[in-house]
């Protein structure tokens, strides 16, 4: 028998591979072929319930976000949050951008009142919490239902999600290809490289170059710009999230999709992209 000093380690198996990607590619896949159709087949067929998927959505979202703020130590009020953030996607696709505005400020003063009747001890950080968790949820996803409000609507949202999807895949993609040798921001997500960077950058022009050209009728300068628009608001979204995260001490936001983490965990690149979507499709784009 070999002594311990001179044993062999055992040989490695062939053909193995390591996984390079943070994440169950499967399981991502397969989650992400389900929610595409939870928000497709309803903005293609009833725009109502595409605006209750997403107003469901931002609850859970709010949730995940409220938990994480208290892991910090921090208090915000949470069953006002969670009914503004289902109450502001609503207003906005009913009433327009004045009546988002609004079912914000009232968001804000009734989470703000419940949390001022507890405990005084920090209630101004609690305070600033609060109007964090309203704005970066329930009113960024109003911008979507802006989006999705108007008369070609679906196919404005089309061109929003899919540029944001398109970063995602054309980072994700290109980073495991090259091997993410240039990180971008390796203090905040290790996983993040130029070379991503630079592949959600060109996926990003092509998709939205074709939604803006055709079905919507713009023009192909109009896609680039809002491709790059967007590869720069979904990248800074990401970071966000991953520097909040990092922050508070946690990898995901939830864990109620499997190989994605939280609601938030896909959110992210979305809430941050919606306010610049719309501002700039709807420029490019004014409704008839």
């Amino acid at each position: 028998m070999s002594s311990p000093a001179t044993a062999k380690p055992p040989p490695s198996r062939p053909g193995r591979r390591r996984i390079r990607a943070g994440r169950n590619l499967p399981a991502a896949i397969a989650v992400g072929v389900v929610l595409g159709a939870l928000i497709l087949v309803p903005l293609f067929t009833l725009k109502a319930g595409f605006v209750g998927v997403v107003s469901v959505a931002v609850a859970i979202g709010t949730f995940e976000v409220v938990r994480a703020l208290r892991l910090a130590g921090l208090r915000p009020s949470l069953p006002p949050l969670v009914a503004g953030a289902v109450a502001m996607p609503v207003a906005a696709y009913l009433g327009g951008p004045g009546a988002l505005v609004g079912a914000l400020a009232v968001t804000v003063l009734a989470a703000a009142a419940a949390r001022a009747v507890g405990e005084p001890a920090g209630l101004l950080e609690d305070l600033a919490a609060t109007v964090f968790a309203a704005v970066y949820v329930g009113f960024a996803a109003g911008f979507a239902m802006l989006l999705t409000a108007q008369a070609d609507g679906h196919w404005r949202v089309v061109a929003f999600l899919g540029t944001v999807v398109a970063s995602d895949i054309g980072g994700y993609t290109a980073g495991v290809l090259s091997g993410g040798r240039h990180k971008l921001a390796p203090t905040v997500s290790p996983g993040k490289s130029w070379e991503g960077f630079a592949g959600s950058a060109l996926a990003c022009v092509l998709v939205a170059s074709v939604v803006v050209a055709w079905p919507l009728g713009g023009h192909v300068w109009q896609g680039v710009l809002l491709g790059l628009a967007v590869v720069c608001t979904a990248t800074v979204g990401d970071l966000g999230e991953s520097l909040l995260k990092r922050d508070i001490g946690i990898k995901d936001m939830g864990n109620l999709l499997p190989g994605h983490g939280g609601i938030m965990d896909r959110l992210d690149s979305l809430l941050c992209t919606a306010p610049v979507a719309w501002l700039l499709i709807t420029a490019f784009l004014p409704p008839s």
